[in-house]
């Protein structure tokens, strides 16, 4: 998977210019045949797509790539950024919420039935280039937002001792 996600940041770095935009002519299918289906894919009533490409399992960055109606690629994002998890709001849905960070890492989904509260955690580069996780909490019946939580791995107790700064700036 580690490779996928160099292969993706190579094809996506190669035909960007700047403000993330793509030039030349890629198109979605040929993203996919050099990265293979996308984790999850959105198509807009005008027939844009937005495809989600998570490096992982547990990586940094999940890229949101977007096409035209004609299946053109037109930018590229990272979407596990601050500006991004400002977004989630109380009372969202979980569809409204994979489609503003596309999949949570599956093997950190947790149920806590003494609370009736499904988490969601995805790991990501905070502003300060450290390694961090963010949760979505969810109300296990409404399957609504409650509440999100941000912190550094180191915060969390989850890098034992040493910088681990590195890691993001790969």
């Amino acid at each position: 998977m580690r490779g996928a996600a160099s292969l993706l940041a190579a094809v996506l770095l190669a035909g960007c210019a700047g403000s993330g935009t793509f030039s030349g002519s890629a198109t979605v299918a040929q993203l996919e045949q050099r990265l293979g289906a996308p984790a999850m894919r959105w198509t807009a009533a005008d027939g844009s797509e937005t495809l989600a490409y998570p490096e992982g399992p547990p990586g940094y960055r999940t890229w949101f790539v977007r096409s035209d109606a004609d299946g053109r690629v037109i930018a590229r994002d990272n979407v596990l950024v601050a500006a991004q998890f400002a977004k989630i709001r109380p009372q969202m849905s979980e569809e409204e919420v994979l489609r503003l960070l596309g999949p949570p890492v599956p093997q950190w989904t947790t149920y806590f039935e003494a609370r009736d509260e499904l988490v969601w955690e995805w790991r990501y580069c905070d502003d300060w280039n450290e390694p961090a996780r963010f949760d979505v909490m969810f109300d296990g019946r409404t399957r609504r937002v409650r509440s999100t939580y941000a912190a550094s791995e180191d915060l969390r107790g989850l890098n034992g001792f040493g910088d681990f700064r590195g890691w993001c700036s790969h």
